[in-house]
């Protein structure tokens, strides 16, 4: 795990031997379960350590560390096999956790990691973020709001800041072209009750590219008709005019 020690610690985050175990169980496992269901293209050693745990702990760059470590509630959307959630549970043990996923399979592989590093009480819900952000408990209930590479950011607005409680902050990672998705997304995050705060760069150590963190805001409670049926907010994404067909 030198790789994850290293990048880490240019985070300023300090891991301990205790964490570096968790982490290597949790890679063998992904490994392991990957032989049968397709969870994830990366299984490389290093590639895993820095794509996708190191990936997801850079998160802590812009995420209130002591306000998670006292019980903040998070939810982590279209989280695949657990990022960037469970990583940051591993390091911040005090956050409520929820873990939304829509695959089964990839359902059934968090049950079992949660399981098997010891992480109790994180929520694992199968199903889709457009019917669970209109459920009591969830709607609105969230001091934050995470996902990584889920959906282009006018359709991950809509999936993400009806979860989030007014005054509360939705993040998503985001690759070099975070700046354009950004502005693409201005009249949905109005719409939505949002406002964009910053958009942090991030150079992860072992990776080239740069990725970007994109902080928005919670202002205003989201109307209830938001987010719309599934598979809408992709189709029609919010504030984003149709394409006008030329004619002749």
């Amino acid at each position: 795990m030198d790789k994850l020690l290293r990048g880490a610690r240019e985070l300023g985050i300090t891991l301990k031997e205790s964490h570096l175990a968790l982490f290597q169980t949790y890679y063998e496992e992904l490994v392991e379960w990957n032989r049968r269901f397709n969870l994830t293209a990366i299984t490389d050693y290093e590639g895993v350590q820095v794509r996708h745990f190191l990936d997801s702990l850079s998160c802590l760059l812009v995420l209130p560390r002591a306000e998670l470590q006292a019980g903040a509630r998070v939810i982590d959307v279209g989280t695949g096999a657990g990022f960037p959630g469970l990583p940051l549970r591993i390091v911040c043990p005090g956050m409520r956790l929820t873990l939304l996923e829509a695959t089964r399979k990839k359902v059934e592989f968090l049950e079992h990691i949660t399981r098997k590093l010891g992480l109790r009480d994180v929520e694992i819900i199968w199903g889709r973020a457009e019917d669970l952000a209109h459920r009591p408990g969830y709607r609105e209930a969230y001091d934050w709001a995470l996902a990584r590479a889920l959906a282009d950011m006018p359709t991950l607005v809509e999936y993400l800041l009806p979860f989030v409680r007014v005054r509360g902050a939705m993040l998503a990672q985001k690759g070099e072209n975070a700046p354009a998705e950004v502005h693409s997304a201005e009249e949905a995050i109005r719409i939505l009750g949002g406002e964009v705060r910053k958009l942090v760069p991030v150079g992860l150590h072992g990776l080239a590219e740069t990725r970007y963190l994109v902080i928005v805001d919670k202002r205003a409670s989201t109307p209830d008709k938001y987010p719309r049926r599934p598979g809408i907010p992709e189709k029609r994404p919010l504030g984003v005019p149709p394409i006008q067909l030329s004619r002749g």
